[in-house]
């Protein structure tokens, strides 16, 4: 049996090339050795890259004096944290309290764009001893983990780090080398919890290639209200001075894995289009390849707070969910109306069109007595839906025309409610000129990225009826008794909108005469809660190595679903596969 010993931490790499562990002195009666582990000298890092959202944001700390945009802050001082997502349910209640206060004024002067920086100084998962493996504190802030939210990203983080460098380990029963029990659950993970008959099935000789390499695990944030573009230079950036970091070891180090969630799939295939040379391989998880309805929704709706498939538990956690990202068109839109990170995350030119329908429910009259069965009354107030306008179509194919339209009743964004702060009020054409130039922007990086996918890239997304997504948004209104207004495509389309009801309905005058009431109806599609099926999986199947359709989580926490991370460190060993 081997002699007991006590883990230290992790190795530091030397300029020669050699490695130093730090420990400390102990009594000569104190007989535990210390245990340091010394990684391969060929390094490939393993960078996750967060989705919307995801990336802790904060007040620029030095924020440059006579710049336009202004760049300091209007709300916090410099420095001050403006987004650390809440992390477990306490934290959740507390958060959707504190949000709920904030008015829509107050969201504009935070979520200003300009003022902010991504934030490193947020929760991290901190991992204990493990097998004689130890991470600092230090050292996973190094790497970027204090960036992204901790309860979205801490335990994929944590797993990547431990799994992917712990391979094999000595059996001292059986006087040899097995294989780590984290691996074995790989191995034998059932291809059907990834949406699969049947998976090339995962060897000893693949590991042993696999265990050639060393994988530090970072993530990378940017400021998801920034055009994904700019966010992609960030990465780029990163990117190089994490190999160059590596290399100026004396290590070899050529390439990096890219880990991305939702939005982070969209930056990424941006920043891997320019340097598809320094990428061994790309894994997507649960990207809204399309765009997602959810987010027309929410800028014209506001967030939504429930769902037909959520449980009760589900829904009160969205309802508080909604509180935080703003659950009225009041809120969210003076965030998001000059955002091209969130416009881009909207139905793009390449999602299956018509996504937006206009439906009047009309109540037919009673054809007979009322009873006292409830049943029987339902019957005799039949609702039968009458469709009238769908959008985007052959006069208006492209959405982004569609974006750009702020006079119809059915319009996206609402100048009137997006400036509450009045910060646009000295320019030419107000907030206007703003709105315009990031649907500008949006349109634009999407012409730009196209269907671009890294070459080595694999993908999962979710296909889960019971997680059910915007896969189009109809906007419907109950039409009670006869009205006087025959309604057609043409006077729905040309509607005034006169206000909003206090449950954030569109009041809409058809004709001068009828008033209708619309409101967006509840999710439709097959997805992972927010990204529907047809937008997760696109054209993946033509374009990426491998897709899965997956089940069994939502769209925020995929990464927190057991199966997704054994998927993913399956995917990274087939990866590397290639790798000298």
């Amino acid at each position: 049996m081997r002699e007991p010993t006590r883990p230290l931490p992790s190795l530091v790499p030397l300029p020669h090339g050699g490695w130093e562990v730090n420990s400390y002195m102990s009594s000569a009666e104190y007989t535990i050795r210390g245990l340091g582990l010394m990684p391969p000298n060929s390094i490939i890092p393993v960078i996750v890259v967060p989705g919307v959202m995801g990336t802790n944001l904060r007040a620029k700390r030095k924020p440059r004096l006579g710049r336009l945009p202004d760049e300091r802050n209007a709300k916090v001082a410099p420095g001050e944290p403006v987004w650390r997502p809440p992390n477990g349910m306490r934290d959740g209640a507390f958060a959707a309290s504190d949000w709920d206060s904030h008015s829509p004024r107050d969201r504009q002067l935070l979520f200003d764009a300009p003022t902010l920086e991504v934030d490193d100084g947020g929760a991290v998962v901190i991992p204990d001893a493990d097998d004689g493996y130890l991470l600092t504190e230090q050292e996973v802030r190094a790497r970027g983990w204090g960036e992204v939210h901790a309860d979205s990203y801490g335990k994929l983080l944590l797993a990547l780090q431990r799994r992917l460098n712990q391979t094999f380990e000595f059996d001292d029963g059986k006087k040899k080398r097995s294989i780590k029990q984290h691996w074995k659950e790989v191995i034998d993970c059932d291809p059907k919890k990834w949406g699969l008959r049947e998976f090339e099935p995962l060897t000893e000789p693949h590991l042993e290639n696999h265990a050639k390499h060393y994988f530090p695990v970072y993530s990378v944030g940017y400021c998801w209200l920034d055009d994904c573009e700019k966010s992609s230079r960030r990465l780029e950036q990163r990117i190089l001075e994490i190999i160059d970091s590596w290399k100026q070891t004396k290590r070899s180090c050529e390439q990096v894995i890219l880990v991305t969630h939702s939005m982070g799939g969209l930056v990424a295939r941006a920043c891997a289009k320019r340097i598809p040379d320094k990428i061994a391989g790309v894994i997507h998880g649960v990207m809204p390849v399309l765009g997602a309805p959810a987010a027309y929704r929410r800028l014209a709706f506001g967030t939504e707070s429930s769902s037909p498939s959520n449980n009760p538990l589900e829904n009160l956690v969205a309802n508080g969910l909604a509180k935080v990202l703003g659950n009225t068109t009041q809120k969210t839109t003076p965030v998001l109306a000059v955002s091209p990170g969130a416009l881009e995350l909207l139905p793009n030119q390449r999602y299956p069109q018509p996504w937006l329908h206009v439906r009047i429910l009309k109540s037919l009259k009673p054809v007979a007595a009322p009873t006292h069965s409830v049943k029987d009354d339902i019957i005799r107030y039949k609702t039968v839906p009458y469709d009238v306008l769908h959008l985007p179509n052959g006069k208006v194919s492209n959405p982004y025309d569609l974006y750009r339209d702020t006079s119809s009743w059915y319009r996206l964004i609402d100048p009137s409610i997006a400036d509450p702060a009045g910060k646009y009020k000295r320019f030419k054409r107000g907030i206007t000129e703003a709105i315009e130039n990031a649907i500008a922007t949006a349109e634009k990086f999407h012409d730009a990225l196209g269907s671009f996918y890294h070459p080595n890239t694999y993908a999962f997304y979710g296909d889960d009826r019971n997680k059910l997504s915007f896969g189009q948004i109809s906007l419907v209104a109950h039409q009670q008794g006869a009205s006087a207004t025959a309604f057609t495509a043409a006077n729905i389309a040309s509607a005034r909108f006169i206000g909003r009801t206090a449950r954030g309905q569109r009041r809409v005058l058809v004709e001068n005469k009828t008033e209708l009431q619309f409101e967006p109806e509840p999710q439709d599609a097959r997805g992972d809660g927010t990204v529907p099926h047809q937008s997760g999986e696109a054209d993946l199947t033509s374009k990426v190595k491998k897709a899965f359709a997956t089940q069994g989580y939502d769209h925020q926490s995929s990464y927190n679903d057991d199966d997704m991370v054994m998927l993913t460190l399956r995917l990274i060993v087939k990866i590397v596969q290639g790798s000298p």
